[in-house]
């Protein structure tokens, strides 16, 4: 017999929950049962009960003793536990204030997520996407991201309350009681709660409460609905914006607004508006700098209609900004596993884009695409080793993410100082379309073990008219949610309509990097130099080209990045092998120890550029005693000469180097 977990104030026919409260904290079921079978409300995504996608009580964690749920995904896409809570039994809600409130436990550096449906169908209309991972809790409506971010506890219970007021189309998202966010939300009804666990998530769900309240709009009322500080790096420039909400039944016509972050206020006096109920006005404030630290942004209203409205409680919002503080120098890169074959690779490009659009200057992002004409072979075959499946992603090479679950990572990357900064040079050739790059690195910290360089090109703007190059589409007709317009596109979507960004055109000298440009043990602020040549065919454009050049540690994972556009790598300006010989004193690339020498001595070699060497060795009448060519040589050199059979006397040791000629005398005993 199923059993009713439901605790009911004044039911109405149409809806589940009226005015006051569904609660539900597991405890009157018995641990190993499903709940969809036991419970009268509770069901599943396709409506069958006690299957996979089925949860099962369990007593191994509660809030509230002795009973929780428990939800956990190992598949690439998954669940498949999928689990529905209808909020209304043949409506939607759609006015009025609903709350739901539920108690968490996330593992350590695992994740949970949650959605609402905003329609009966489900399916059919997301309402709100709530995404927890290694303790960054993140909301969207599937239509604006990021409307809320904030933290949570790991490994420990938390309470997680959304407040939405339907009517205002305000939400607010509360963590333990205390506000983390406020927003407008873009779809304002609500039918059922999905719990469906991603890709290493592991959490526990105990305490579930919703309500519900009617709301009546005052007089006159204007309302802060929400700011927006325009980033969360400490040091961008950034436009935050602020959104009035008529609140009230009465037009607003005139407001002043008062944003104060970092110790100013920065004023804006609106008249000569006409704000019609329940609409908004949003205001913008350029040109301010997000400084470290947490401080405050608090928007205030006055002189609303030349005087006050009816509620002064709403005239004020504040929020706290703590930017996120990057580590100098540090670029972090982010290698999407991509081809225009997989159905949710679309998922891919939507987070690259914004990933790219929203840290731009601390970002290089790579699509590597995978059996398409975009392929590159040797990238492909590199990345194939370090993921599970499609789409991926790589972050600094980590570890496989799914795009979606890219911030952790990244933040962690973007605190994380690197060994090296790097600096991309180049010249370019557009007759002959001959790109020469080099990649400069000034070391930072000392280092040990083999470090290398890569240098990737890739291109925006990508397009093709070949069947190659239609991209398959799991989100068509919104069926798998809101996915950055996928979802109002056909599947596969057709050439014609697509449009790539990001694309890795090429990679030298593969996928691990190039050895012997950065020597075995390096000291702060030792300089080293890679070059690279390509030449590009006449279908790339290069006026939508990146170049990523990339520090890799002996471990495989990227210590940091140069990320520039072919202009202003040439603007840095190309250092080949003539450069750097002339930019450093001859005298330090050749240098013999013991000197004089009796059995044995050492020849020392700093090589700044890959160059063609050869050293002699000479009597003091200019005899050629030994004589070696070594061909193209870049780094740091040891070569031993036993000196035990030659007479005594002065000698001269003679490195050439491209062309130019460097002499050191060598005393034998």
């Amino acid at each position: 017999m199923k059993r009713n977990a439901l605790f009911l104030m004044g039911l109405l026919s149409s809806q589940l929950v009226s005015a006051q409260l569904f609660s539900d904290n597991f405890d009157q079921y018995n641990a190993g049962d499903y709940l969809g079978v036991e419970s009268a409300i509770w069901t599943t995504w396709t409506g069958v009960n006690g299957g996979a996608l089925d949860v099962t009580v369990t007593n191994n964690n509660a809030q509230s003793a002795p009973n929780s749920i428990y939800f956990s995904s190992t598949a690439t896409g998954g669940g498949p536990q999928d689990v529905i809570l209808p909020l209304m039994t043949t409506n939607v809600w759609s006015d009025g204030v609903f709350t739901f409130s539920a108690d968490f436990f996330v593992n350590n550096n695992k994740g949970a997520y949650f959605n609402f449906q905003g329609a009966q169908n489900i399916g059919s209309l997301w309402a709100l996407n709530v995404n927890m991972i290694q303790g960054a809790l993140s909301i969207d409506d599937g239509i604006t991201n990021d409307l809320c971010v904030a933290t949570y506890p790991q490994a420990t219970w938390f309470n997680l309350k959304i407040e939405a007021n339907l009517t205002l189309h305000v939400w607010k998202a509360y963590i333990d009681n205390q506000l983390v966010g406020t927003w407008l939300n873009g779809v304002n009804t609500l039918a059922s709660l999905d719990i469906y666990p991603l890709l290493n998530h592991q959490f526990y769900v105990d305490n579930v409460v919703l309500d519900h309240q009617p709301f009546v709009l005052p007089n006159s009322n204007a309302a802060v609905a929400s700011i927006s500080s325009g980033g969360n790096i400490a040091g961008l420039t950034v436009t935050p914006s602020v959104v009035i909400l008529n609140s009230g039944q009465n037009p607003i016509t005139s407001f002043d607004l008062t944003l104060n972050y970092n110790g100013q206020d920065y004023v804006q006096n609106i008249s000569g508006v006409n704000i019609a109920s329940t609409n908004t006005y949003e205001l913008s404030f350029p040109n301010l700098v997000l400084v470290a630290g947490a401080n405050d942004m608090t928007a205030t209203l006055t002189a609303v209609n030349g005087g006050n409205d009816d509620n002064a409680a709403d005239n004020t919002l504040t929020q706290e900004v703590d930017p996120i503080v990057p580590a100098a120098g540090k670029i972090v890169v982010g290698e999407e596993a991509t081809g225009t074959w997989c159905q949710w690779c679309p998922r891919g490009a939507v987070f690259m884009d914004k990933f790219a659009n929203d840290y731009d200057g601390f970002w290089a992002g790579i699509a590597v695409h995978n059996g398409d004409p975009m392929t590159v072979a040797d990238y492909d075959a590199g990345i194939g080793t370090l993921i599970g499946g499609y789409p991926s992603a790589l972050v600094d090479r980590l570890g496989d993410v799914d795009p979606s679950q890219m911030s952790s990572d990244f933040f962690t990357r973007l605190q994380t100082a690197p060994k090296g900064v790097l600096t991309n040079g180049a010249n370019w050739d557009p007759t002959t379309r001959e790109l020469n790059v080099s990649v400069g690195i000034e070391m930072l910290q000392a280092t040990n073990g083999s470090y290398k360089v890569a240098c990737v090109l890739t291109e925006d703007g990508v397009t093709g008219t070949g069947s190659g190059y239609n991209q398959s589409n799991a989100y068509a007709g919104g069926n798998n949610g809101v996915m950055g317009g996928y979802e109002s596109l056909p599947s596969p979507v057709p050439a014609a309509q697509m449009v790539y960004d990001h694309v890795a055109r090429a990679i030298a000298p593969g996928f691990a990097g190039q050895t012997g440009v950065i020597a075995a043990t390096t000291t702060v602020g030792d300089n080293y130099t890679a070059n690279f040549s390509f030449t590009l065919p006449a279908t790339w454009d290069e006026t939508q080209m990146h170049i990523v050049g990339m520090l890799i540690d002996p471990q495989g994972k990227i210590d940091n990045a140069g990320y520039t556009t072919i202009p202003e790598a040439v603007q840095n300006g190309y250092v080949g092998v003539d450069e750097l010989i002339g930019a450093i004193n001859l005298e330090e690339m050749l240098s013999i120890a013991p000197n004089p020498a009796s059995d044995f001595t050492q020849i020392n070699l700093h090589i700044p550029a890959a160059a063609p060497v050869s050293i002699r060795l000479l009597d003091a009448k200019g005899n050629i005693i030994q004589a070696r060519q070594y061909g193209s040589l870049e780094g740091d050199f040891e070569i031993g000469l036993n000196t035990a059979n030659f007479a005594a006397g002065l000698y001269l040791v003679e490195l050439e180097i491209n062309g130019q000629h460097i002499q050191k005398k060598l005393m034998i005993h």
